[in-house]
């Protein structure tokens, strides 16, 4: 049987995170944050309220994630929580991304070159962000030019980072309806931005 992961926050749960998870096949388990997100701000829902949303609508487990993986920059949140998921025999990772790439090809090329890519990463100049670090490894080594508007696909990213070397298997779901910034309400899968 097929055990599933997926790393959420859910603030709010919305219509896409129901697709996201009847997208999931098998076993489905659930690493979401806590009270407090990746931004470090409060959840607007408690954690209680927004597993049972998950449980409600096709999860069968949700995990808490320490808040000191939840609060993370995308690649140490990416980390911790692959990290736990591979701790309860996930074999797939299921994930929402507005850049649907080969994201299992972008793992295998960080489990050949990963200690190349880091040390790039770190011999570039203390005036770029870490951000900024890390889209220029992506650019340097995968060809891959984005911005800090695909969030997700950051995210994205960040889990083929974080399962490279493991027997994780990279599902990715292509974002359905409204951007991740867009406050526009009247559609079917409204942003988590417009619904805060």
């Amino acid at each position: 049987m097929t055990i599933t992961g997926i790393i959420a926050e859910f603030n709010p749960f919305h219509n896409g995170h129901k697709y996201l998870l009847d997208q999931a096949e098998g076993l489905k388990i659930v690493a979401m944050s806590g009270n407090f997100m990746q931004r470090g701000e409060p959840a607007i829902v408690d954690k209680w309220t927004r597993a049972q949303m998950a449980l409600e609508n096709g999860a069968d487990l949700v995990v808490e994630l320490p808040f000191l993986v939840s609060v993370q920059a995308a690649d140490f949140f990416g980390q911790g929580a692959v990290d736990i998921l591979d701790r309860l025999g996930i074999d797939s990772l299921v994930f929402g991304t507005e850049e649907v790439l080969d994201y299992q090809k972008i793992a295998d090329l960080y489990t050949e070159k990963g200690a190349e890519m880091e040390k790039f990463v770190k011999n570039l100049p203390d005036s770029l962000s870490y951000p900024q670090k890390t889209q220029a490894m992506w650019k340097e080594f995968a060809g891959l030019d984005f911005s800090g508007n695909t969030p997700n696909h950051v995210l994205a990213l960040a889990y083929a980072k974080a399962v490279a070397g493991r027997n994780i298997k990279l599902h990715p779901i292509q974002r359905q309806g409204a951007g991740y910034h867009s406050v526009n309400k009247d559609v079917d899968f409204a942003s988590a931005t417009a619904l805060r």
